[in-house]
């Protein structure tokens, strides 16, 4: 019937608005599952989510469309798309850009047997999104120069005259911004403006973690202020990058002890919200938490009763100071860190 059809068409309109037509039937079939899939913007590390969509698929045969970028870049996308955003949810490295998306009442309340699954700790008071995976403040250090006696006892040490040209940070990045926005809400605006004041006079700025490992590595500064996982994946491969470097955890409630949470959230504007809920509630159920113990991203599991990889400190022995994830303030931190000639 449909070979008659074609034949008919190709006479009356000819052939290339005839093939259109043809490609539009045979897809027709095809077209009728799109609402059984999900788009993700994700702004989390791409191989991760990755993996975290194929063994979703796999296990549900909901489809992952996934586009890449970074946390503050989807952030403002999504407040700027409002109501028409194509996304159905939206993963982040850290927790600021949640809470921007979140202040212009742009999510889906994440349902409750989903909110339950994951500690109250590592998700907003709201509910409106949930921590998703974590990551550890660290202070990566040259250990052929270094010792436990001379490393500093606080993040705070870091701005101090004897630390002058002795460490690096990447102010520029979404991590360290979430750092300092954690040093915001423990300690106030007074004795952060102060820490960027000392950390501009003491530090060498280097454009990302891994490159600031390296220079430590290398020999090129003493010390880094970075996220953990770094470390754990250079190691996991050749260590050529890491070979000189030990981590130093500042526990005790420290704000250089903050874990950053990693979220993820469903856009209110959603036209797959049962699918997008589902993801959520597998990402931080057993199957989306076994990737973390399992595979080679080195982010901390979150799920209540879920293991880490093995290769990693324990959450429990971090000591992290308390913080609220989703009052972390980036307008206020980039003006902050502006005004100290850090950006």
């Amino acid at each position: 019937m449909w070979e008659a059809l074609l034949n008919i068409l190709f006479g009356l309109i000819g052939t290339a608005a005839a093939a259109s037509l043809s490609a539009l039937v045979v897809s027709t079939p095809a077209a009728a599952q799109v609402a059984d899939s999900i788009t993700i913007y994700n702004a989390q590390h791409e191989g991760l989510t990755k993996e975290w969509a194929e063994a979703f698929t796999e296990e549900t045969g909901i489809v992952v469309t996934i586009r890449n970028g970074s946390d503050l870049e989807f952030a403002n996308q999504i407040v700027q798309e409002g109501a028409n955003s194509p996304a159905d949810v939206f993963l982040t490295e850290n927790s600021p850009a949640m809470a921007l998306v979140d202040g212009k009442a742009l999510f889906e309340p994440v349902a409750k047997e989903t909110l339950e699954q994951v500690p109250e700790q590592f998700r907003p008071a709201n509910g409106h999104w949930i921590g998703v995976a974590a990551r550890s403040t660290v202070f990566a250090y040259d250990k052929t120069k270094l010792s436990g006696d001379k490393l500093p006892k606080s993040m705070l040490d870091l701005a101090k005259p004897e630390w002058k040209d002795r460490w690096a940070a990447s102010p520029s990045g979404a991590d360290f911004q979430a750092i300092v926005g954690a040093l915001l809400q423990l300690k106030g605006e007074e004795v952060t403006a102060e820490w960027l004041k000392g950390m501009k006079a003491n530090f060498t700025a280097y454009r990302g973690n891994s490159t600031a490992m390296k220079a430590v590595n290398a020999g090129q500064t003493e010390g880094a202020l970075i996220y953990h996982y770094y470390y754990f994946g250079d190691q996991a491969k050749t260590g050529e990058n890491s070979k000189n470097v030990s981590l130093h955890y500042f526990k005790n409630q420290d704000a250089g002890a903050f874990v950053s949470i990693s979220g993820g959230g469903i856009l209110a504007s959603s036209k797959h919200k049962e699918q997008a809920q589902a993801f959520l509630k597998w990402l931080t159920g057993k199957g989306g938490q076994a990737v973390l113990r399992d595979g080679t991203s080195f982010e901390y599991a979150v799920g209540k009763g879920e293991a880490s990889n093995k290769a990693l400190v324990p959450l429990e022995e971090l000591q992290a100071p308390k913080v609220e994830p989703s009052a972390l303030n980036n307008a206020e931190v980039t003006d902050m860190m502006t005004a100290a000639g850090l950006l």
